[in-house]
């Protein structure tokens, strides 16, 4: 982790870390598998739900 990730990391809720993090194990996931269509599935259905999430609390993740 170089310097300004641990910076951004830091002015981030830990939500939002964690969401940070578990998107980026997603598609180190995806590039270790391949492409796959049912992980490419639910890495987007994911993302579609963080987003109406998003919204719903005012972007307050």
């Amino acid at each position: 982790m170089n310097p300004d990730t641990a910076k951004n990391e830091q002015d981030k809720t830990p939500v939002a870390v964690h969401i940070a993090e578990a998107r980026d194990l997603l598609h180190d996931l995806r590039n270790e598998l391949g492409q796959h269509p049912e992980l490419d599935e639910a890495i987007q259905k994911l993302e579609l739900a963080l987003s109406a999430l998003t919204i719903q609390t005012g972007g307050l993740l």
